[in-house]
């Protein structure tokens, strides 16, 4: 009996309520208030204290890095709403509340990290950022109100490259920083459920196609190598992907607590075989890409 209670305990936990619940509810809100202003705090004291401030300006960077950063943009903003979205649900809010007060969390944060990159002299706020940000929640919005469910999923994969050691400060010295940093290395997936749009099919339920999107021969967030690599691989290109991927939400499970899991997970995209095609090495199979 001592080693069930505690499994029904989290069991409990993790199921959605019901009905509302305004003390989970009210759990939720406080805690993305704290953590999201100890974020922007943080953030404000470790990338921004350095450099000078600046009356609010916005700069065009939508030319750089070859949209890389952009994607992330897109990708954040989507996950963080969904999360929102999720929290509330748990709480037992009704769907309009979701959409309205839990998908647009995603925006609404980057939206004022980009505020503090306006009031940045070192930077300037992005148009082409916010228009990713929005982007990114309405696609989770408009895929709850045309099909009730999450049918495209944005998700992620990276690969360590051998161009940070040429710009350790910009494209990151140490592995967690390569992830956020080195834009060669990432690769942004759509990772669409085929079930869903043949349902009764015998399709498994949980096999998804991933169109993917990457770049590569990226020292600078422009053209400009100058100096810094003399061979091919300063040769900037994009890649476009074709793989097979796992909606693990469509895993059916009784389990709240391994949903939650399969939930988080699912932010990142499987290694699987993939084509890659791209302007500057053609059509290329790989047997395992990540």
């Amino acid at each position: 009996m001592q080693s069930v209670f505690p499994q029904k305990t989290t069991e409990s936990f993790f199921k959605p309520s019901d009905s509302l619940y305004k003390k989970r509810q009210n759990t939720v809100f406080l805690s993305e208030a704290i953590v999201a202003s100890a974020a922007l705090i943080g953030l404000n004291q470790v990338w921004y204290a350095d450099y000078p401030q600046s009356h609010f300006h916005f700069i065009n960077d939508n030319s750089e890095w070859l949209q890389m950063d952009k994607m992330g943009h897109f990708y954040s903003s989507y996950h963080l709403g969904r999360a929102g979205a999720e929290l509330l649900h748990w709480s037992g809010a009704s769907k309009k509340s979701q959409l309205l007060y839990g998908a647009p969390l995603g925006f609404a944060f980057l939206t004022a990290v980009e505020v503090l990159d306006g009031f940045s002299s070192e930077w300037g706020a992005s148009a082409g950022d916010v228009i990713a940000n929005a982007s990114g929640t309405a696609l989770y919005v408009s895929q709850e109100l045309i099909w009730k469910e999450q049918r495209i999923i944005p998700k992620f994969s990276f690969h360590t490259t051998s161009y940070a050691p040429y710009r350790p400060d910009v494209l990151g010295s140490s592995l967690s920083e390569q992830i956020l940093k080195d834009y060669n290395g990432q690769t942004y997936w759509l990772s669409t459920n085929l079930y869903s749009f043949s349902k009764g099919s015998k399709i498994p339920k949980w096999l998804n196609l991933a169109l993917g999107y990457g770049a590569n021969g990226m020292l600078t967030g422009n053209n400009s190598s100058t100096g810094l690599i003399q061979d091919e691989k300063a040769i900037r290109y994009r890649q476009f992907y074709l793989s097979l991927d796992v909606d693990l939400s469509k895993i059916e499970t009784k389990s709240h607590f391994l949903k939650t899991i399969f939930s988080v997970l699912n932010t990142i995209k499987i290694p699987a075989p993939t084509i890659e095609y791209s302007a500057h090495g053609g059509f290329q199979f790989h047997s395992f890409y990540f």
